[in-house]
């Protein structure tokens, strides 16, 4: 009874001079199935491969006429293969039979036989196997092989084309196959035919740069020079940069990462004014640093028409004047194109546009700019926190600032626990916000106006205060800037909205705010990223030198830009500080920088994490609440 039925089965056949082979195929196989094939298989693709390799080897040899066999054949090539064994992986896939050879197994005969030597009959397996039947990894493998084969039958050019057509042409051990060709088998004629062919790619870098060395190494170092400066100038990303670097200081005597930044701003055009505002800032505080600590230098560009401009001019202060860092621009599409350039080249961006979503450009791209999220966060917290308002309404134009900013704010209201209980727009160029006042209290808006002696006449004081219902909200929203906010102020309170707080934005902060409609905005409240008459010392010091420097006072503009070169300048004065990289996580580890636009650190994403100021309008005055 402890016999299984296999043994019962063979003692039948032995009986009766009988095989296995009298039975049916089918139920043979079942009857006979070795589990250890598969159970290689999954091993193999687990990344056990020592285990693989016992079991497999054991299916092959209990079981030498399987019709499973090319299959474990297949996987046993492969994992030789793998371990560089190429002679055991060609043993392998000899024994399977010619027509059951699919794109697999040629595959790795293919290789195999370019490792070995034997270039000519593997180039011409490879060229055989589709490659649509590959896995990515062996497609890229039979890439390199190829043009391993090609190089060594001594197609250098050839070697590379294939590299260069390979689906990841980037990828690091492809580039260190090319580097071997560029390097050790290619004639000067070929050399220059490379950097001639494949000019704009890493492959043409490379080659651009063993034609320095050479030149180098004959003696030859003004052409050695020339070569290695377009190699440096040109920020095409190859994995040897940092070799010609070396030899463009070697052959200059100079580093080529320079005490200096540069700054891309709209300097002409539409926007050339707030460019003008903010190079003030940054000269100014060039000025000042220079003074006291090894200079540093500014390079100034145009960021032009077009976002295609930004990116060249990038790519130029990156290679050509080896700045450290780049600060700006201010507007959103050339911000955009330069943080692409910036994070593909890996230089240090600290760009003064408050557009969405730079930062998560990549981890070289960092902003410090008062954006619209930081101005509602900044309102919404003092508003709830500070002062205990649940309700709010909104009254914003309808353009891209009222319609954000109105949003944003809604977000975050709600995100607190609180209600907005009304909301109105009005068009971007009206002066009558009656209808709008009107439904933001709840009334008929085309019901005539009562006639206010009549009123008086009707009810005593004390009568009207009983009568008049109290507004749904206890704050008022209005995100725009001081010229529309002189026109709506006296109407909200003429239409009956007083007793409110008022909330607005960084555009209310203006002199002229003041002077035409001061009195109507009594305890209004709003939030910037800078305050001229702040009592901070450092603040005071900023606006007397920008007085004494341009004859003016500042504004957030020159702040901002007085901020972004200190910040870098600080970075850049550190002696451990020698790299670009080494500068993109200083900036990472930023914390509480004390900048006269307020404290700054950047977050997660490189976005300022910011205090800003809270502003109070008081008799007529501006005050800093916090």
């Amino acid at each position: 009874m402890g016999k299984t039925f296999g043994s019962w089965l063979v003692i039948l056949c032995l009986l009766f001079g009988s095989t296995l082979s009298h039975i049916p195929a089918a139920g043979a196989a079942n009857l006979i199935a070795d589990p250890a094939l598969q159970l290689g298989i999954d091993k193999y693709h687990s990344g056990d491969q020592q285990e693989a390799l016992s079991l497999l080897r054991g299916f092959v040899i209990r079981n030498y006429d399987s019709p499973e066999l090319p299959r474990a054949y297949l996987y046993l090539a492969r994992i030789f293969q793998n371990s560089g064994s190429h002679q055991e992986a060609l043993l392998y896939t000899n024994r399977i039979p010619a027509a059951q050879k699919g794109p697999e197994a040629l595959y790795i005969e293919g290789v195999s036989l370019v490792a070995t030597g034997q270039y000519q009959t593997g180039m011409t397996t490879l060229l055989n196997t589709d490659p649509a039947a590959l896995t990515p990894s062996d497609r890229a493998r039979r890439i390199a092989a190829l043009a391993e084969a090609h190089a060594g039958l001594g197609n250098n050019l050839e070697a590379l084309t294939f590299i260069h057509r390979s689906p990841e042409p980037t990828d690091g051990k492809l580039l260190e196959l090319a580097h071997a060709i560029l390097k050790d088998r290619m004639t000067p004629i070929e050399l220059d035919e490379a950097s001639f062919m494949f000019r704009g790619t890493a492959i043409g870098q490379d080659a651009l740069l063993q034609r320095a060395l050479r030149a180098y190494s004959k003696n030859e170092r003004d052409s050695a020079r020339r070569l290695a400066a377009a190699v440096v100038q040109n920020p095409t990303p190859f994995p040897y940069r940092r070799e010609a670097i070396a030899l463009w200081e070697q052959l200059t005597g100079s580093s080529f990462l320079q005490r200096s930044i540069g700054i891309i701003l709209p300097l002409t055009g539409r926007y050339a004014t707030f460019g003008q505002l903010v190079r003030r800032g940054i000269e100014l505080a060039a000025e000042l640093h220079n003074q006291n600590r090894p200079p540093i230098r500014l390079e100034f560009r145009d960021s032009g028409a077009t976002a295609e401009e930004s990116t060249r001019i990038v790519s130029e202060l990156s290679s050509e004047a080896g700045v450290m860092a780049i600060a700006g621009p201010l507007t959103g599409g050339a911000a955009a194109a330069a943080a692409e350039q910036a994070q593909r080249i890996g230089i240090p961006l600290l760009t003064m546009s408050p557009r969405d979503d730079l930062p998560e450009t990549g981890r070289f791209i960092f902003r410090n700019s008062l954006t619209s999220h930081q101005q509602v966060e900044a309102l919404v917290s003092h508003a709830m926190d500070r002062q205990g308002i649940t309700t709010f309404a909104v009254l914003h134009p309808e353009n891209k600032l009222g319609y954000e900013m109105t949003d944003l704010f809604i977000r975050e209201v709600q995100y607190r626990g609180g209600q907005i209980v009304a909301s109105q727009m009005y068009d971007e160029k009206a002066t009558d916000f009656r209808r709008q006042v009107k439904l933001l209290k709840g009334e008929d808006p085309d019901a005539p106006d009562e006639d206010p002696k009549a009123k008086t006449d009707e009810v005593t004081e004390d009568d009207e205060a009983i009568l008049e219902d109290p507004l749904p909200f206890q704050a008022l929203f209005i995100p725009d800037y001081a010229d529309k906010i002189s026109l709506i102020a006296p109407q909200l309170l003429f239409y009956g909205i007083e007793d409110i707080q008022l909330l607005g934005i960084n555009g209310w902060n203006s002199p002229d705010l003041l002077r035409t409609t001061g009195r109507y905005l009594q305890g209004a409240i709003f939030v910037d990223g800078f305050f001229r008459d702040s009592a901070d010392p450092s603040i005071r010091q900023f606006v007397e030198n920008h007085a004494a420097k341009y004859g003016e006072e500042p504004s957030i503009l020159e702040a901002q830009g007085f901020d972004v070169a200190n910040i870098l300048f600080a970075q850049i004065d550190r002696p451990e500080i020698r790299t670009r990289q080494e500068l993109q996580q200083a900036l990472e580890q930023l914390s509480n920088f004390p900048g006269v636009s307020g404290s700054t650190s950047f977050g997660p994403t490189g976005d300022a994490l910011k205090t800003l100021f809270l502003l109070q309008i008081e008799r007529g005055s501006v005050i800093q609440l916090y």
